[in-house]
């Protein structure tokens, strides 16, 4: 698995002539990964990482994501993005909260995720909502954009490839946003689900402390992936793989149920645009 995903990057950077990869390390397991597999194909001084943090990002971000770096040996750079985000008026949608403890914060935005719909993932993926739901959309997708064009300044000056983090889970449920994480030039784990990921991370050593915290977008206090799925990865992981495989599974199961119909939701993730030859 490690070595296969090792090679691919090495061809895809070569093959499309540049000199080296960037990353944006958040602090989370995806990106450590990558990274890894990235200075282990490239060679840690033909790697770049960049950290993103913004007016919501959680206090353990940015210290999660030093620790990534610094575990990778590669060099870094720190790029705010809260003045951008403020500009284009992201910020205007939701009130500050700066000095709100993070657990009522989280606990707050928690509530309000679910007053604002029945099933918040779902409906974020069928474009539909109120309102209120659709500045929210705005909001967080607008940030995953704001991530992108650092990502893409930083690696076109030093004609560096930008590398993505999505994995064959979030791929498959549409758990990203369209023109945000989903567009860069390589996608090195885009074939692993989750839990594949997890245990690649355990085999090359990425630090306990990133392995074990809780997946979460970063872009609104307290919502975690497992809480916007409403599952369980490996749960989540296992409904997936059988029906990949073409397994049996119960269709009366509740959580086979909800996955069936994520799936159906998640094919709206894959109309990039519109055009009269998709009629």
């Amino acid at each position: 698995m490690k070595d296969r995903i090792i090679e691919f990057i090495r061809k895809a950077v070569l093959d499309n002539n540049y000199k080296g990869a960037v990353i944006g390390i958040s602090g989370g397991i995806d990106s450590a990964l990558v990274g890894k597999l990235a200075v282990e194909s490239l060679g840690k001084d033909r790697v770049f990482g960049l950290l993103l943090p913004e007016r919501d990002s959680s206090p353990e971000t940015l210290a999660d994501s030093k620790l990534v770096v610094s575990y990778l040996g590669i060099e870094y750079k720190i790029q705010k993005l809260t003045g951008a985000l403020r500009g284009i008026g992201t910020y205007r949608l939701q009130p500050p909260a700066l000095f709100i403890p993070s657990g009522i914060k989280e606990k707050y935005v928690r509530s309000k995720w679910n007053a604002l719909s029945e099933d918040p993932f779902l409906d974020d993926l069928r474009n539909r909502g109120n309102e209120e739901f659709s500045k929210g959309l705005a909001y967080y997708r607008s940030k995953h954009r704001m991530r992108l064009v650092a990502l893409y300044l930083e690696g076109e000056k030093r004609n560096y490839a930008v590398l993505g983090t999505t994995n064959r889970t979030e791929k498959l449920c549409g758990f990203y946003v369209k023109w945000g994480d989903d567009s860069t030039d390589i996608e090195p784990i885009m074939h692993l689900y989750k839990t594949e990921v997890y245990e690649l991370s355990r085999k090359l050593g990425i630090p306990e402390k990133i392995i074990d915290k809780a997946p979460t977008p970063d872009l609104v206090p307290g919502i975690t992936d497992e809480f916007s799925l409403r599952m369980k990865y490996r749960e989540l992981d296992e409904i997936l793989e059988r029906l990949d495989t073409g397994k049996e599974i119960d269709p009366l199961d509740d959580k086979t149920q909800r996955v069936l119909k994520i799936l159906e939701a998640a094919k709206f993730r894959d109309l990039r645009n519109l055009s009269i030859d998709r009629i």
